[in-house]
């Protein structure tokens, strides 16, 4: 199997991010985005999916958090893009629920090169830590809007914070059995022949 590894940068006038991914890592992350709760949330999801990741952020918080969530998500799903590039042996399909306390978050995957999401449920508390909490809805859809995913998500709970951990853990367990190659298939797994 080839490394299933990617760099990838992004700069505007909003944020300067680099972002660095291995599919078949063993969890290790370094981040830093400015956002203290945002910064846990992608270890949590590097731990829990296995990825090895950094993500530098330097983005306009000084204005509010939604350019450094957005733009991060953006720039993770083109890494994931490109360190799976034509997908070849993945499961491709996946679904996790997970729980955190009273919350519980599922999510359902497809990486199918189609984008589409879907959310169901809503954030108890407004923010966590520095992040707006609907933000967390927002940065799936960017993430699914750029790795080609078919995604969807639901929350339950009464805490934010769990309810916000446990959608990063199951997009991260979720994804972890997706991208896995199964050793059976030597091509892709659509009937198109490509995904």
């Amino acid at each position: 199997m080839t490394d299933r590894t990617a760099a990838v940068t992004r700069t505007t006038a909003e944020t300067d991010i680099e972002v660095t991914l291995d599919v078949d890592g063993d969890g290790d992350s370094t981040i830093d985005t400015g956002i203290g709760f945002f910064d846990h949330m992608l270890d949590s999801f590097s731990t829990h999916g296995l990825f090895d990741l950094t993500v530098q952020c330097d983005g306009d918080l000084e204005i509010d958090d939604h350019h450094t969530v957005e733009d991060v998500a953006i720039t993770l799903g083109e890494a994931f893009t490109e360190a799976l590039d034509d997908k070849r042996g993945i499961r491709r399909f996946a679904d996790r629920k997970v729980p955190l306390d009273e919350a519980v978050a599922s999510v359902v995957v497809d990486i199918s090169g189609r984008p589409y999401f879907a959310f169901d449920g809503a954030f108890s508390q407004d923010s966590v830590g520095g992040m707006t909490s609907h933000m967390a809805r927002h940065f799936c859809r960017s993430l699914s809007m750029n790795a080609g995913l078919t995604l969807h998500c639901g929350v339950e709970g009464e805490n934010a914070h769990h309810e916000i951990e446990a959608l990063f853990k199951g997009l991260a367990r979720a994804l972890d059995d997706a991208t896995r190659i199964d050793e059976r298939r030597s091509d892709v797994a659509s009937t198109k022949g490509e995904l």
